[in-house]
């Protein structure tokens, strides 16, 4: 599969992965955990090392001396205090932290930008998008590989439309992540849904009824007998999803379910670090209060720092 085909097939796909008959799909979004570790500071800093730089940044830590690591965060700390006010509040490190648990999704982006930039400005417009990821398959009536890819690109350009801020059909590097991986972000949320709604109302009367919902999730192939999972689903529908019993989902009730209202954890650690190094409790950190608590965010390990700034610029 080329990346045209890939991309159109992520159109369709974005908020579920395919999977075998007897296996469950999953379209709810969940925050991830910031940290394998366990987060206990009495015994180690792990858990808001990993917060703090991501997993893998905090697994390169093993190079650098105490001063060392202290100069390298107090470059970091300048790229957290956004506004630039000499402070760093909650705010900001939650910002901050939540950028360096996406990694992945900044990664992914990257490695695609080249490809769709095709005039080299640092900007990709819908055009460049379109011709890139569909081109010619659009002269094909009756393409041999089952995509429609007319009713894939007229669902594409409304993403891109939605992600596009200023309304100019022309995306920055975070409204085309954002039109990649709507999910991550609060005012693409709506599209999400939509196009889960969609994908699953077999029907097309604005609704999800039980029927398409566990159709969504499993296909009988044949068998007469329903695995447990799928009589759970079942009863989590009835009990859980369609909230006002009417035997189906709207829009809002099929929002609660994808898109449920997690514990905030960046949130929560953001808080932790302030509250564990605020030294004169105004509610804020200076430069000095994080440089001088260095083990509770970065310790005395190595990490490449120069990496992290850069994509905190792209960021």
């Amino acid at each position: 599969m080329d990346l045209r085909q890939f991309l159109m097939c992520l159109s369709l796909c974005t908020a579920f992965a395919l999977s075998k008959p007897t296996e469950k799909k999953d379209r709810v979004h969940h925050e991830p955990q910031l940290s394998d570790k366990v987060h206990n500071d009495a015994q180690s800093f792990d858990y808001d090392h990993d917060a703090f730089l991501g997993a893998e940044e905090a697994k390169t830590f093993d190079q650098l001396t105490p001063e060392e690591s202290k100069e390298r965060l107090g470059m970091i700390v300048d790229k957290i205090d956004a506004d630039k006010d000499g402070f760093v509040t909650e705010g900001e490190l939650k910002s901050w932290i939540k950028h360096a648990q996406k990694k992945y999704i900044y990664d992914n982006v990257e490695n695609q930008w080249q490809e769709f930039d095709m005039n080299q400005d640092g900007l990709i417009s819908w055009d460049e998008y379109r011709n890139v990821t569909y081109g010619t398959y659009l002269d094909d009536p009756d393409p041999d590989d089952g995509f429609n890819y007319k009713q894939m690109m007229v669902r594409d350009e409304r993403r891109f439309k939605m992600a596009d801020k200023d309304g100019d059909l022309i995306a920055t590097k975070e409204e085309f992540t954002a039109f990649l991986h709507p999910e991550e972000y609060d005012y693409m949320k709506d599209i999400v849904v939509q196009e889960t709604m969609e994908d699953i109302d077999k029907n097309s009367d604005g609704f999800i009824d039980l029927e398409e919902y566990i159709g969504d999730m499993y296909s009988h192939d044949g068998n007469a007998d329903e695995p447990e999972w799928v009589k759970t689903e079942r009863e989590q529908f009835v009990e859980f999803r369609d909230k006002n019993r009417d035997g189906k989902m709207d829009k809002e009730e099929t929002k609660d379910w994808i898109l449920p209202s997690d514990y905030d954890h960046a949130e929560a650690e953001a808080r932790h670090l302030v509250y564990e190094s605020d030294q004169n409790k105004d509610g804020k950190l200076t430069k000095e209060e994080i440089v001088d608590k260095y083990d509770l965010f970065v310790g005395s390990q190595a990490t490449d720092f120069g990496e992290a700034l850069v994509r905190h610029d792209e960021f």
